[in-house]
């Protein structure tokens, strides 16, 4: 993972890329330094030495007891069910397996982030993860922040062209414009540009629904790259919250 993440730092630095990489910060003048640093990224993602998933959620599915505490924890509880599924690590198979979390800086207060973190630490008494070996070392428990972090900017690039195109940002026109503007515009060409790296690994791949497993429930894990449509396990489809055709 070091040279890993050594490779791309030095590939930030011949782009001349001095700042923070963040989705919101690509622009025409830096669209062809942001393809080549992803065609990067991927190249490591196609040779398995990087694993990334994507989670999101669709308003249309509503979950039936929802209240206070949901409202109030949700980026927490959200946070948590990926952590305990979006990798798969319960299906690890190789024993002595353990897990450090960097986890981008959380907007909360320190008690709730505490509660959280101990939280993901009591993963280790869950029946599959302790079946697996699979184990939490409280220390390796982190907030981080990003600018220091090469592949945490590498994922708000691809989290952030996912989220654009979910959202039919790509659509987006200045107000009393009849065109879209630059940067919708390069923002447009960057997130085709992922989704063809992405369709070299899975041809057909459908940017809204969960990556198939394939009849094989350990490629959770083995994949290097998959989407998660979360889902409340008790919901209801309101498609009143789904997107308004215009």
């Amino acid at each position: 993972m070091e040279a890993v993440c050594r490779q791309l730092t030095q590939k930030k630095q011949e782009l001349n890329l001095q700042k923070e990489l963040k989705w919101q910060r690509v622009t025409p003048n830096y669209l062809s330094k942001y393809q080549e640093f992803i065609d990067l990224v991927f190249a490591f993602i196609a040779d398995d030495k990087i694993k990334m998933r994507i989670m999101f959620t669709q308003n249309i599915h509503v979950a039936k007891r929802y209240g206070d505490y949901h409202r109030e924890y949700k980026y927490f509880l959200l946070y948590y069910q990926f952590i305990k599924h979006a990798f798969g690590l319960n299906q690890v198979n190789h024993g002595g397996t353990r897990v450090r979390l960097y986890l981008d800086k959380m907007p909360d207060t320190k008690e709730k982030v505490a509660r959280f973190k101990e939280h993901v630490f009591a993963l280790n008494k869950n029946p599959q993860f302790r079946r697996m070996d699979v184990k939490f070392d409280r220390e390796q428990i982190a907030e981080i922040n990003s600018k220091d972090h090469v592949l945490a900017q590498s994922l708000d690039i691809v989290l952030g062209a996912m989220q654009f195109r979910l959202n039919d940002k790509h659509k987006d026109k200045p107000e009393g414009q009849r065109t879209r503007g630059k940067r919708t515009i390069a923002k447009h060409k960057l997130y085709n540009h992922i989704n063809s790296h992405i369709r070299n690994i899975y041809p057909g791949f459908n940017i809204g629904v969960n990556t198939s497993e394939r009849n094989e429930k350990s490629n959770r894990w083995h994949d290097a790259y998959r989407h998660w449509l979360f889902k409340p396990t008790d919901h209801e489809v309101d498609t009143s919250k789904g997107k308004k055709k215009k």
